[in-house]
């Protein structure tokens, strides 16, 4: 039942947070269709928010679980860049421009253990995310972890 919960919590904020009005249709700008960069997605928006709220949402919803982290989409820069990192002391969850150094990415990649921290490899209890899933987070994160 929490499962089901936190998945459609998490959508109900992906929607919220899509920039669309109820209808569907994004905001309009006054002069859409002139500047193509001013009403495309971000890479955040089409490529981490997406696997975030599959495979962490459920269990970092609140801010309150495991970590005290809230990842839904409105919460995530906020909960994880320039965030120290509660299992490794020195470390932060995401450094901006340095996925190497983002404890986010050591734990998805397993090697958490290696930097000096702690636990099991994210997302607990379930299959590690495919390669193609975290190289767009370390993509993300070498771009400068930017919204």
């Amino acid at each position: 039942m929490r499962r089901l919960f936190t998945a459609a919590a998490a959508t109900l904020a992906l929607t919220a947070c899509s920039g669309t009005d109820s209808g569907g249709s994004a905001p309009s700008n006054g002069d859409a269709g002139t500047d193509a960069t001013a009403t495309a997605p971000s890479a955040f928006e089409t490529d981490i928010a997406p696997i975030i709220a599959t495979s962490c949402v459920t269990c970092h919803l609140t801010g309150q679980e495991a970590g005290n982290m809230a990842l839904v989409p409105a919460k995530v820069r906020e909960s994880l860049v320039d965030v120290p990192a509660v299992g490794a002391p020195g470390l932060q969850r995401v450094v901006p421009g340095d996925p190497d150094k983002s404890y986010l990415v050591m734990k998805l990649e397993g090697t958490q253990l290696e930097h000096g921290g702690t636990g099991a490899r994210m997302p607990f209890g379930n299959p590690p995310l495919p390669a193609e899933q975290i190289a767009k987070i370390r993509q993300w994160i070498a771009n400068g972890a930017k919204p």
